[in-house]
């Protein structure tokens, strides 16, 4: 692991929700989200999603760095089903809103 001083320009961790095959929606952290995105179709990223293919990015959300990805993922994996939901819709009504 790279001391935090040395890590390569534009590292960001974030906080990720997938939408799957089925429905259901499935929380991560990463900082690389194309690779990550790509280990999730290539069913490599995770048993869950493995078995949901595809799936679909529907939130990211930036954190500082690690420690608070890890939080924040956490805090989100213990809302219910309809306050993710709810998270969903506000993050996209804030986007449109954006040009």
């Amino acid at each position: 692991m790279q001391p935090r001083a040395q890590r390569r320009p534009g590292s960001r961790w974030l906080v990720y929700m997938l939408r799957c095959r089925d429905g259901s929606l499935y929380t991560g952290i990463t900082n690389d989200l194309p690779k990550r995105l790509q280990a999730h179709a290539a069913g490599k990223a995770s048993r869950y999603t493995r078995s949901r293919l595809p799936v679909t990015l529907v939130y990211e959300e930036p954190q500082p760095d690690k420690s608070r990805a890890l939080r924040r993922e956490i805090a989100i994996k213990r809302l219910s089903r309809p306050h993710k939901e709810r998270l969903l819709g506000l993050k996209k009504s804030l986007t449109r809103g954006k040009k």
